[in-house]
Formats: structure tokens, C-alpha cells, sequence
């Protein structure tokens, strides 16, 4: 039987549980079990449990066939428990380094407890941490264990139940359960504070209480269930009156039951407007039948508000709520003014724009900072042309790469009163990137987040843990973020950490990439037709190589001697080159470029020509990787700098251990793994096949579809993912030519 049994309810929690659940498994500690309580989990939530589940023995994992909510979560959990101890844990939050330890010590230093109370501490998105105001609650002043009667002050932390440990035994004794509804944690509090006999304290914290910048927290969402609050505060009475040794607490809770009311009252983000008056009068009744006699009330401001709800006199307070509403709002009204005229720098013509009515059936299209037509956007606007003919289709592009753009594509020059007009009025607005700050997100208009890449190294807010790599405004880009309706994600790895590393209120479309639907399609004939627009003979062996940047580096250092590669591996290879022209310089390369033996495709406009065209693939920590994975042909790692790499810009798996195919870590390792063909074996055929499952998990060629589909013709579901073993993909380059060979 373990010590613990930690309880974690998990409900659309993807982007977070993964480091809930690491914070637990990681601890030094051992000596627990981890029920975790998948709540029908709309999300990839259920699927994460379930692989956790299966490298670690703890982990027990319940999947409800309906959603329950929190309480009744934990209620099923609990029927689970094996534990001496039970311990809650919502499922994005987080367990300190060593806090089993440290609530094991202390348990047995104080002989096993009732209830041991620790404490926890706020984090933010921005990586500030802020502990709980009340921790002076926690301090070793007095004897090791008491009851509430020698502590009353305990009432006033926050209705919390995640940071306690609760002896199950006593759990089972008090009959205590989490009744259904938003704030469930009052009678369990409550019940278990006022009932223990023996409590004890940790001055520690042992939790981390991630504060969500956007949704995830249901006591900050406007609805009538904060209703619920009556329900819970009647079944904290009704405890209180099943108990007559526990009547000295009528008093205690009843202030604690109409502050809370108050608060609810006060929080603008939980009652709907036309449901404050009704709220109130409740509220009113509640505290005329529950006031104890000779209740004393608290003195200044919040005596007030007790006197106002005793007498039911919501006019006066609302009255009083409003002028300090109303000193807030000039202080709103000088904020706006500097936005107002922040806004005005961008220009009188735009700003007419913004007042003029959207165009439903006009899209606008930008990739890569609007250097040409590409990637995602581009499959997206081919396949919106094909399904929806009639809508009109318009790609901003800078100046300078206005010969990039393919003929028949409307433009618009970024700067251009066109442009304008376009971002100001297009119902539709799709990138790979973020449009600038300046661009007004107006009411009505659609932002769709294509993404350009599976990622490997940090993004987001996850790049604050390394400094070096970066010197990004991050306030700056959750407000681009916040832009966003759509994100696309092409596997549910790459889901987890978009949600976690941009935390806003978008929808996540698990589609696939658009941009890898041609490597699932194209047929011989395309690939032929690659490989020629390259120049490429037919007996000739094409590796594409495409490093990366690194930041670490002020200018690009050649991890590869191309001249070398050229020499060593013979007249039948083509080295194609994407990326910097890091060999223009030297007579050799020179004289290998005239030959056709060195291609610089850095320009190229579209690069799945170029992984049609290619035999294999050589990468170091591009995202290359990924979409190359698509067609199923060899990758080889070319990692020299792995460990600085790595430790300079982060990485979310090493690609040592995971890596898609073969792997060299020096120039001469891997011409020895190319001249030999042992980039192509069968165990890096296996490595390229778990591979594939893992990061090419929605590619099934129709990934632009299931986009315009959903986002422009309104279709509710998502079309089915093709199985993966059911899937096609381009030939090969060898396949491509059979055809021609038999002919």
C-alpha cells in the first residue's frame, strides 16, 4: 500500500498536463501511486495518460464516459485510492522539486495527522512567481498539532483542497465527498477543517498554481452556474447542523459564506449583467436566515456591504460599485487615448478602412513576413480556388520579392493603400507568422495560424527560459496571439506545446499540414518534374541538405566542406544546397556548381519540389525533418554541435536518441555513412517509421481540405484521418523513373 495517492482530474488540459504529471513522476519520493481521472476529455488529454501510463507503473488511469466535472473527477478517483495519504492535484499544476519528500517528513514528524496544510505559490506566464499572500498562516507558531479551535485563522486561506494531505482513513470516517457544481471546494474545506482533530502545518511550497492568462479557470467565466455558490454554502450548513459539536462554527463560516458572495458580486468576469439583482436578493435571503445572533460585523467598507445585503438593498450598493467603476474608467479612458493615438501612427487611410464593412468573401494571404507565395497559405489558397471558387483571393508581398509570385495571384504590396484596404476589410486573414503589430483585429474577422513547422527547439514563451536565443517582447507577441481564431497543427505533439507556448483563446485545428498534402499526392510524373526543373540526370542521386540557423552564431559557420562531399562521394551525386551561400567563395565550389555537381536551391520557391526531387534528406535541427518524414525516404541527422545547440536555444526532445534515421555528429561520420549506404538501413528505416507515426500524424493529403472546409464553408466536424497504414505518398525518385526505364 503506498504512502500517497495523488488524485488528478484532467479535462482539456493537453498543453499542460505533460508537466503536471512530469513534476510528480520526477519527484524524489517513490513511494505514491497517480490516479489520474480522465474526464471525457474533449482533447488529446486522454491519449497523454494513457502513453504515461504505459512507461510508468504508478500511473492509473480512469477514463469516465461522461463529464462529471472536478468534484465528482475526484469522488471517482478516490474510489480508486489505495494510499494512507490522499493528496489532490489539478492537472495544470504542478508539484515543487522535492515536495513528496518534504510532506512525508513532516507527516511523520507530527505522527500522522488528519489533515497536513502546506503551501503553494501563484506562476505566471511571464515567469513571475508570487506565493500565497496568507503564507504567515503557515508559520510554526505554536504546538505541531492542534485543531481549527486553536487556529481559526485557517479558514481565511483560500477554499482550496490541492494543498492538503488528507489521511484517507479519515476521509472514509467523516464520509466526506465533492458534491457537483463550480465551487465544490467549500464543503470539502470546510467539513474537513472544522472535523479534524489533529492538523499540522508545512511552511513549504509544495504546489504551483499556474494562473492561466487565458480561459482554463471556470470561476472567471461569465455564466449563471456561479449560482452554484448557494448550493454549496446550504451544504456547508447542512453539515454544520448533522454536527451539534461543530455549532461554534456557525459564526466563523457565515462570515466566510457572505464574503464570498461579495466577492462573486464584485468580480466583473462571473455574472451576466441581467442575473446581478437576482444573484444579490439570494444572496440577501441567505444571509437574513443564516446570521447568527449577536453577530458582529467587520468595521469600514466591508461592513457596509454587510449592512447593505442584510437590508436588501441592492440599488445603494450597486450605487456605490458604480463610482468606483467609474474612477477605474477614467483611468481606462487615459490608457485608451494612448492607444488612439498609438493607432494613429498607422495611418489616417487605414483607420477610415477600419470603419467600413468586412468583406465576407475576401482572404487574405501573407507567408513568411509576406516574402512571396508558400507553405501552408499557399495550399490553403490553391484549395480555397478549387472548393470555393467564387471567393476572392488576394496575397500580400513585400516589394522586393514581388518576382518571387507566381502569375495569376493577385497581389497587394505591403505598404500600398490596397493593403490596407485589405487587412482592414478581408473577413479572412491566414499566415504562417504573426501580421505586425499595428494590424487591428476587428470584430467578425477570421485569423487562421498556419504554423510553419513541427518544432524541435523551444517557441514561444518557452524560449524565456533561454535568453540567449532571443530578445523577444513576449507581452508584445500574446498580444499578436491573441489574434488568432485557428491554429493548425499537424500532429498532437506539436498541439500540446502551441497551446502551452501561446496561451490564448484560439481553437486548435488538428488537420495536418497543408503544405505536405503534395507529398502525399503528387504522383511520378511531379516528381520527374522536380527533379528536371533542377537539372537532375536520371541516374544521378540527389541528398538535399538543410541546415539551420543558430543563434548563437553571429554569422553562418559551414559545418560541411562541399567540396569534400563532392569528391568523396563521385560523379553520380548532387549535392542540393538550401539555406546560406556559404561556398560561393572557393574556386572548387565554383567549379562544382558549373558542373551541376553543387545546386543552390536556397531560393527556390517552393520546397516540396525539392523534397520531391531529393533521394534523402540531411538536416540538422530544421523542421525539414518533419515534413520530409512524409514521404518515407531516408534522413540523415548532421548534428557536430548537438550539445551547445541544445543548450543555447532548447530543444523539446534529443534528437540523439529520437532521431528520424541515421545520425553523425562529424563531417568525416557522416560521408562515411553516405559512401557506404548505411544512411538507408533497416534499423534506420525502423527509427524513420516510429518517427513518421509520431510527427506525420494527420498528414494524409488532405489537410487543406479539412481547413477550408471548416474554417471557410462552416463544416461543424473535421474530415476523418486516413489511417496511417492505409496512406500513400509520392514515389520515390528511383520509382518515379520506372515507368521510363520499361519504356
Amino acid at each position: 500500500m503506498p504512502r500517497f495517492s495523488l488524485i488528478v482530474p484532467v479535462h482539456k488540459v493537453q498543453g499542460y498536463l505533460p508537466e503536471c504529471l512530469d513534476s510528480v513522476l520526477g519527484q524524489d519520493y517513490v513511494d505514491f501511486e497517480l490516479i489520474a481521472v480522465n474526464d471525457c476529455s474533449p482533447d488529446g488529454s486522454g491519449a497523454i495518460l494513457d502513453e504515461y501510463a504505459r512507461h510508468d507503473a504508478r500511473i492509473h488511469v480512469m477514463h469516465l464516459t461522461e463529464n462529471v466535472g472536478l468534484g465528482r473527477a475526484r469522488n471517482a478517483g478516490m474510489e480508486r485510492a489505495q494510499g494512507d495519504y490522499v493528496l489532490f492535484l489539478d492537472s495544470d499544476d504542478t508539484l515543487t522539486e522535492g515536495a513528496l519528500t518534504a510532506i512525508a517528513d513532516r507527516l511523520d514528524a507530527t505522527d500522522d495527522p488528519e489533515v497536513l496544510v502546506y503551501d503553494y505559490a501563484r506562476t505566471y506566464w511571464n515567469g513571475r512567481v508570487s506565493r500565497n499572500q496568507r503564507a504567515d498562516l503557515l508559520r510554526d507558531t505554536g504546538p505541531d498539532v492542534f485543531s481549527l479551535a486553536d487556529r481559526p485563522q485557517l479558514l481565511d486561506l483560500l477554499q482550496i483542497v490541492w494543498n492538503k494531505a488528507y489521511r484517507r482513513d479519515f476521509i472514509a470516517r467523516t464520509g466526506l465527498t465533492f458534491p457537483p457544481g463550480y465551487y465544490e471546494d467549500a464543503p470539502w474545506t470546510f467539513g474537513s477543517l472544522i472535523t479534524a482533530e489533529r492538523i499540522a502545518l508545512l511552511d513549504r511550497v509544495c504546489v504551483y498554481y499556474r494562473q492561466r492568462r487565458e480561459g482554463g479557470n471556470i470561476l472567471k467565466t461569465v455564466s449563471r452556474k456561479h449560482f452554484d455558490i448557494f448550493d454549496q454554502y446550504r451544504r456547508v450548513f447542512d453539515y454544520v447542523d448533522a454536527h451539534e459539536e461543530l455549532a461554534e462554527w456557525r459564526g466563523p463560516l457565515f462570515r466566510k459564506m457572505v464574503d464570498h458572495y461579495l466577492t462573486v458580486l464584485e468580480s466583473p468576469g462571473r455574472l451576466p449583467r441581467d442575473a446581478r439583482a437576482e444573484f444579490f436578493h439570494r444572496a440577501s435571503a441567505d444571509y437574513r436566515a443564516r446570521v447568527p445572533k449577536g453577530f458582529t460585523r467587520p468595521g469600514g467598507g466591508r461592513g457596509h456591504k454587510y449592512t447593505m445585503l442584510e437590508r436588501d438593498a441592492y440599488t445603494t450598493l450597486m450605487s456605490a460599485l458604480a463610482a468606483v467603476k467609474a474612477r477605474r474608467r477614467v483611468k481606462k479612458g487615459i490608457r485608451g487615448a494612448l492607444n488612439r493615438s498609438k493607432r494613429g501612427a498607422m495611418g489616417a487611410f487605414y483607420q477610415s478602412q477600419l470603419r467600413l464593412p468586412l468583406d465576407d468573401n475576401l482572404a487574405l494571404f501573407s507567408a513568411y513576413w509576406s516574402r512571396g507565395v508558400s507553405c501552408n497559405p499557399a495550399a490553403i489558397d490553391a484549395e480555397l480556388a478549387r472548393l470555393a471558387p467564387g471567393m476572392r483571393r488576394v496575397w500580400a508581398v513585400h516589394a522586393d520579392h514581388a518576382d518571387r509570385v507566381p502569375k495569376g495571384v493577385r497581389v497587394v504590396r505591403v505598404g500600398s493603400r490596397e493593403y490596407w484596404t485589405a487587412l482592414a476589410r478581408a473577413k479572412y486573414l491566414v499566415n504562417n507568422v504573426n501580421f505586425a503589430d499595428s494590424v487591428v483585429k476587428r470584430e467578425g474577422q477570421i485569423h487562421i495560424q498556419t504554423h510553419h513547422g513541427t518544432p524541435l527547439k523551444t517557441m514561444g514563451l518557452d524560449q524565456q527560459k533561454y535568453p540567449a536565443s532571443t530578445d523577444m517582447d513576449f507581452e508584445k507577441l500574446l498580444e499578436r496571439c491573441d489574434r488568432w481564431d485557428y491554429s493548425i497543427s499537424s500532429n498532437r505533439f506539436s498541439t500540446v506545446i502551441w497551446e502551452r507556448v501561446y496561451p490564448c483563446s484560439y481553437a486548435t485545428l488538428e488537420t495536418g499540414y497543408p503544405r505536405n498534402d503534395v507529398l502525399v499526392n503528387a504522383t511520378a510524373e511531379d516528381v520527374r518534374a522536380a527533379r528536371a526543373a533542377l537539372g537532375l540526370a536520371d541516374g544521378t542521386k540527389a541528398f538535399l541538405y538543410m541546415p539551420t540557423h543558430r543563434e548563437y552564431q553571429p554569422g553562418f559557420t559551414s559545418a560541411l566542406d562541399p567540396a569534400r562531399f563532392a569528391r568523396e562521394l563521385g560523379p553520380d551525386v548532387t549535392l542540393l544546397v538550401r539555406g546560406h551561400y556559404f561556398y560561393g567563395d572557393s574556386p572548387q565550389t565554383a567549379a562544382l556548381r558549373r558542373t551541376g555537381r553543387i545546386v543552390d536551391v536556397s531560393g527556390h520557391s517552393r520546397v516540396e519540389d525539392l523534397y520531391l526531387a531529393a533521394d534523402a534528406l540531411i538536416t540538422d535541427y530544421s523542421s525539414a525533418m518533419f515534413d520530409y518524414a512524409v514521404l518515407d525516404r531516408p534522413i540523415v541527422s548532421y548534428v557536430p554541435d548537438w550539445d551547445v545547440y541544445s543548450a543555447v536555444r532548447g530543444t523539446y526532445f534529443d534528437l540523439l536518441q529520437e532521431p528520424p534515421g541515421a545520425v553523425a555528429t562529424t563531417q568525416t561520420e557522416l560521408l562515411g555513412l553516405l559512401t557506404s549506404g548505411t544512411y538507408d538501413t533497416p534499423e534506420t528505416t525502423k527509427r524513420r517509421d516510429g518517427f513518421r507515426r509520431r510527427f506525420c500524424e494527420f498528414d494524409d493529403g488532405r489537410a487543406a481540405e479539412r481547413v477550408v472546409r471548416r474554417v471557410f464553408l462552416g463544416e461543424e466536424s473535421l474530415l476523418p484521418v486516413v489511417p496511417f497504414d492505409d496512406r500513400s505518398h509520392a514515389p520515390t525518385p528511383a520509382q518515379a523513373l520506372e515507368p521510363v526505364e520499361r519504356a
